[in-house]
C-alpha cells in the first residue's frame, strides 16, 4: 500500500510542475490565419489541434479525425471527427468548425499569408482571388462529424498540410476557447506566453504537464544565460559561434540534428540597384564564403547552401556536392560582373541589408557587408528591427533591398518553399514574377512522383539561375535540453508538442 501512494504521489507532483520553454521572438500573431513566425507556430500549436496531428517523432497521427479515407483517383478525402472533441469551453468541436475556418483563411478580407495553401481544394484559387464566394469551396459537411474534402487534383502531402494551424477549425472571432492539449493562460508582450493543460480536450488524460510558459526571449545569448540559471528546461536555439564550448560545458543536453529548413538573402528585383541586374546580384553572390560563415561567424552547426531546397527532403534529386570552385577564381569572375554592371571603386553600389533583431543575424549581417566591402568595395547600411516591424517593411517592399529570407517546411515536399516565389504570391518578398517560373509550378501541381520532382527541381534551378536569392546556409536545430526531460525527440521538422513532453 505505501508502495503505491508513493507511486501516485510521484506521478503527481510530476504532472503538476510547469515545462519552461525558450520561444525565440514574440509571436507575430496568435490569430491561426495570420500568424507566420516561427514562435507563433509552435504555441498555436499546443493550443489548437486540427484534422491530422504529429507524434513526438513528427509523424502523422489521427488528430481531431479519428481516421479518414481517400478516393482511388485522390481527389475525395473524408474524415471521421471524434465525437469526443470538445473546445475548451465544453462545447462540441464539428465538421462546420473546419468549414468555417477554411473559408476565413481564403477570404480576401482575412489576407492571410498562407491563404495559397489550399489551392488544390476545389474553387480554393476563385475564392482567394475574389471571384467567387468563400462557401463555394470544396469542403462539404456530411454530418457534425463527418467531412468531405474535394479537391482539383490528387495532393499526396495534404494530410501533412493539415498538421499546420492555418488548417485547424476557427474558434469564432473574439472567441477564447481551444481545441488542443492546452488553453491560453496568461500572455504578457515582451515576456511570455502561458498555457495550461486543457481539461476537455480528448485526450486530456495523456497530458502529464500541468502548465507551460514560453518565454519569448530574442537574443540567444540571454536565453543561454537564463538555461544556466536553470530557468528553462529548454531553448529554442543557441548563440551562435560557441559550438565547441556549448559541447564541452552540457555534453548530452546539446541537440543539433538534420532540419528542413534554409537561410537566404532576397533581393528586391522591382526596384533599383537590383531591377533587371541579373548579373550584379551573381556578384554579390560569388563573392560570399558560406564556409567562413557557417564555421566562424554562425558557429552552430548549420551547413553551406548553395540551393534553396535542403537536403534531406524525401525524394528529392539535387546535387549537394560541395563545390571544388575556390574562393579566389569566384571573387575574380565577381569582381568583373560587378566592373561589367557600371560599378567600381570610385563609384561603388550602396545598398541596403535588412534583417531582423538576433545575434546571429547582426553577426551574419556584419560578414556579408565586410565580405562585400573587402572584395568589391560595396557600401552596406545594416538596418536590424524588431520581429514584427521587419515583417511588416518586409511585405510592403517599399524600403527594401535586400532582406533576410528563409523557410522551415510546413510540410515535406519541396513545392512548399518555391511557393514562396510564384508571381501572386503573398510571400513572395523578392517582387520577382517570371511566367516560366510560375508555369513550371503549375505543371508541376498537375503531376505526381518524380515527374513532379523533375519540375520542381526546373523550377528552383530557374529561380537560381535568376539570382533573386542568395542561399547561405541550412539549418540544422538546436535545443538546449534538460536531462529531467522525457518525450523531446529530434526530428527533422523540428516540432515538439508540448503534449509529447514530460518533467521526470
Amino acid at each position: 500500500m505505501l508502495l503505491g501512494l508513493g507511486l501516485m504521489l510521484l506521478l503527481s507532483l510530476a504532472h503538476a510542475q510547469t515545462l519552461h520553454r525558450g520561444l525565440g521572438p514574440e509571436p507575430d500573431s496568435l490569430d491561426i490565419h495570420r500568424a507566420q513566425s516561427l514562435s507563433a507556430l509552435n504555441v498555436l500549436r499546443d493550443l489548437h489541434e486540427g484534422l491530422i496531428s504529429l507524434d513526438a517523432r513528427a509523424e502523422l497521427i489521427p488528430g481531431l479525425a479519428e481516421h479518414w479515407t481517400v478516393s482511388d483517383d485522390g481527389l475525395s478525402w473524408r474524415f471521421w471527427l471524434r465525437e469526443d472533441a470538445r473546445w475548451s469551453d465544453g462545447s462540441v468541436v464539428t465538421a462546420n468548425d473546419l468549414v468555417a475556418g477554411w473559408q476565413r483563411l481564403l477570404d480576401p478580407a482575412t489576407a492571410s499569408p498562407q491563404a495559397a495553401w489550399l489551392d488544390r481544394v476545389r474553387s480554393a484559387v476563385a475564392i482567394r482571388n475574389g471571384h467567387l464566394p468563400p462557401d463555394r469551396l470544396g469542403i462539404e459537411v456530411i454530418s457534425d462529424h463527418q467531412l468531405l474534402i474535394h479537391l482539383e487534383r490528387p495532393t499526396a502531402w495534404l494530410a501533412e498540410l493539415l498538421t499546420h494551424p492555418a488548417t485547424f477549425p476557427w474558434p469564432g472571432d473574439g472567441v477564447p476557447r481551444y481545441s488542443g492539449p492546452f488553453l491560453l493562460d496568461d500572455q504578457v508582450p515582451g515576456s511570455h506566453i502561458d498555457l495550461k493543460a486543457n481539461p476537455e480536450w480528448h485526450a486530456a488524460e495523456q497530458v502529464r504537464l500541468e502548465a507551460v510558459r514560453w518565454h519569448a526571449i530574442e537574443e540567444p545569448t540571454v536565453e543561454l544565460n537564463r538555461y544556466r540559471a536553470n530557468e528553462l528546461h529548454i531553448t529554442e536555439t543557441i548563440p551562435p559561434g560557441r559550438l565547441d564550448w556549448l559541447r564541452d560545458q552540457f555534453g548530452t543536453e546539446l541537440r543539433i540534428s538534420p532540419y528542413l529548413g534554409s537561410f537566404f538573402l532576397t533581393f528586391n528585383v522591382a526596384r533599383a540597384p537590383f531591377r533587371n541586374q541579373v548579373d550584379l546580384r551573381r556578384a554579390l553572390s560569388l563573392v560570399l564564403d558560406r564556409q567562413l560563415l557557417t564555421e566562424r561567424v554562425l558557429g552552430s552547426g548549420e551547413l553551406p547552401a548553395d540551393r534553396l531546397i535542403p537536403p534531406g527532403m524525401p525524394g528529392w534529386p539535387g546535387d549537394y556536392a560541395k563545390s571544388d570552385e575556390d574562393m579566389a577564381a569566384r571573387r575574380a569572375q565577381a569582381r568583373e560582373l560587378y566592373r561589367a554592371a557600371g560599378y567600381s571603386e570610385r563609384r561603388p553600389l550602396t545598398v541596403e541589408l535588412r534583417v531582423n533583431t538576433s545575434l546571429a543575424h547582426r553577426r551574419m549581417s556584419a560578414a556579408v557587408a565586410a565580405m562585400w566591402r573587402e572584395h568589391l568595395g560595396v557600401r552596406t547600411r545594416q538596418v536590424s528591427e524588431e520581429w514584427k516591424v521587419f515583417v511588416a517593411n518586409r511585405r510592403h517592399g517599399r524600403l527594401t533591398q535586400i532582406v533576410r529570407g528563409g523557410w522551415i517546411a510546413d510540410w515535406r515536399d519541396a513545392g512548399n518553399f518555391l511557393q514562396l516565389f510564384v508571381s501572386d504570391s503573398p510571400l513572395n518578398y523578392s517582387f520577382w514574377s517570371d511566367p516560366d517560373f510560375d508555369s513550371l509550378m503549375l505543371e508541376a501541381d498537375l503531376e505526381t512522383g518524380g515527374a513532379r520532382q523533375a519540375l520542381l527541381y526546373r523550377a528552383e534551378q530557374r529561380l537560381l539561375d535568376a539570382q533573386v536569392i542568395i542561399p547561405l546556409y541550412y539549418y540544422v536545430s538546436r535545443h538546449l535540453v534538460k536531462p529531467d526531460i522525457r518525450g523531446f525527440e529530434d526530428n527533422p521538422m523540428d516540432v515538439h508538442l508540448s503534449r509529447w513532453i514530460s518533467l521526470e
